[in-house]
């Protein structure tokens, strides 16, 4: 079924034309004869959109779209006009009408903007929906999302609240590591301690290990005073390693011992010290990858990786779109003061199939800047970045009767798995998960491919 529609018209013959064609068209119709009908039957049978003739005896079709869209907002009404009578179609449309059609009426044109209608009633009451879920569901702090991927990152971090394992979180850039890592430390017996968060792709090597486990007085030019490092400052509470594969090789031991040992040695100290951190680890990177190639040391992988997070792309979300983007409305709506309450329908489409190659990330910048930029109480179309407002979707093979475009199978295969490496940012485990191959034989097509424009996590 296509939607459920309530058809408005003292005609009795177009009532029967335009019920037998909707149906034919899987459409579920209920036709009235008079404008006090159509309101008696708002509150008894659950709809998805109106259509009513303009001309009604008593009152007519447009007191009574005024009246639908005071009492029921997210409800579609399409009004019929006569042919020529535009003026009197604006004027429906100004009182809130959703579109209309002249006669004679071309049910095929009908059926096409009804399931427009349909759409946008749908996402109308998913963005009521997310609004009201937003304000009364209990959410890991910033983490927020409703669909099946975040259902089971939120039951792991429950069963995680209490334990003491080290925890690497994996995904892609943007999806809200660090998020996960502070919402592990506020559930756990350390959340009274410090949560210390370093980058370790932004620091430069030279200076990390003195960064990470201190130095004593005196240990290199600039050594002035003796520093405690983050282990150290993280002592009681939970250190987050931030891209830990980006951790330099001539580190990893150190780390390792630190880890293995509960201890930590400054930089030119004689002696060490004890701690008592928990780590979380994150990265966006193929460390096993990283393992077979050399650059990570797989003893290491194994003590951070106790327990395993891998994040969802936003992409793969559906409708947490539309509930984060509601949450940074809010958020920078108080920020920037003004009055922004949430996303018009054809906003929230949009959001919805744009693929968000940025993530969550990318998604909060779009929403502070439609904040910033609207000069409504709702965010609109214009308002949402152009990359996003004329987005389409794009496929890795595009049909042709030409036969001097045709590929042979080999080439489309090489095109497919260079597409999929790419869009999961060169991770090749996720890659050979999607593509159904073992990571062996995705190496050997690789190879044979012998593409060096593909970047990889190799690659940096």
């Amino acid at each position: 079924m296509r939607g459920r529609i309530l058809i408005i018209d003292d005609d009795a013959s177009l009532r029967d034309v335009l019920v037998a064609g909707l149906k034919r068209r899987n459409f579920l119709p209920v036709a009235v004869a008079s404008a006090d009908e159509a309101l008696s039957s708002l509150g008894s049978v659950d709809l998805d959109t109106v259509v009513t003739d303009l001309n009604l005896r008593g009152m007519n079709g447009l007191e009574l779209c005024e009246r639908i869209v005071g009492s029921h907002p997210n409800l579609p009404v399409v009004v019929i006009t006569a042919f020529g009578s535009l003026e009197t179609a604006v004027g429906a449309i100004r009182v809130g009408a959703y579109d209309f059609v002249t006669k004679p009426i071309d049910t095929d044109a009908l059926a096409m903007i009804l399931d427009r209608a349909v759409r946008f009633r749908g996402l109308q009451e998913d963005v009521k929906r997310l609004r009201t879920s937003l304000s009364e569901r209990s959410t890991f702090q910033d983490l927020v999302g409703e669909s099946p991927a975040m259902h089971r990152v939120f039951d792991l971090l429950a069963r995680l609240a209490n334990s003491e394992a080290s925890v690497l979180i994996t995904g892609e850039t943007g999806t809200g590591k660090e998020l996960v890592a502070r919402a592990l430390h506020r559930g756990s017996r350390r959340k009274e301690k410090a949560f210390v968060a370093v980058n370790c792709a932004g620091i430069p090597e030279a200076l990390l290990e003195s960064e990470l486990f201190g130095h004593a007085k005196g240990a290199f030019t600039d050594a002035r005073t003796a520093r405690r490092g983050l282990f150290m400052e993280a002592d009681d509470g939970t250190l987050f390693l931030d891209e830990i594969g980006c951790m330099p090789l001539s580190l990893q031991p150190k780390l390792l011992r630190a880890l293995q040992e509960r201890k930590v040695r400054p930089v030119g100290a004689d002696s060490d010290s004890p701690i008592d951190v928990r780590l979380v680890s994150a990265t966006n990177r193929d460390i096993e990858s990283a393992i077979v190639e050399g650059s990570f040391r797989e003893d290491l992988f194994f003590r951070i990786n106790v327990v395993y997070v891998d994040l969802p792309p936003l992409r793969s979300r559906g409708n947490d779109v539309l509930m984060l983007a509601q949450k940074f409305v809010e958020r920078f709506s108080v920020k920037s003061a003004k009055r922004v309450t949430g996303l018009t329908a054809p906003a929230a489409e949009k959001l919805l199939a744009y693929s968000w190659p940025g993530n969550v990330r990318e998604l909060q910048n779009s929403i502070e800047r439609a904040v910033a930029l609207t000069t409504y109480e709702q965010i609109t179309v214009d308002d949402l970045p152009e990359k996003v407002r004329n987005y389409s979707r794009s496929h890795v093979l595009i049909a042709s009767d030409d036969p001097a475009e045709l590929v042979s199978l080999e080439e489309v295969e090489r095109r497919y798995v260079l597409r999929v490496l790419e869009a999961v940012s060169g991770n090749k485990s996720q890659a050979a998960t999607i593509l159904g191959l073992d990571r062996k034989t995705l190496y050997r097509k690789l190879e044979r491919y012998e593409s060096p424009h593909v970047k990889t996590d190799a690659d940096g």
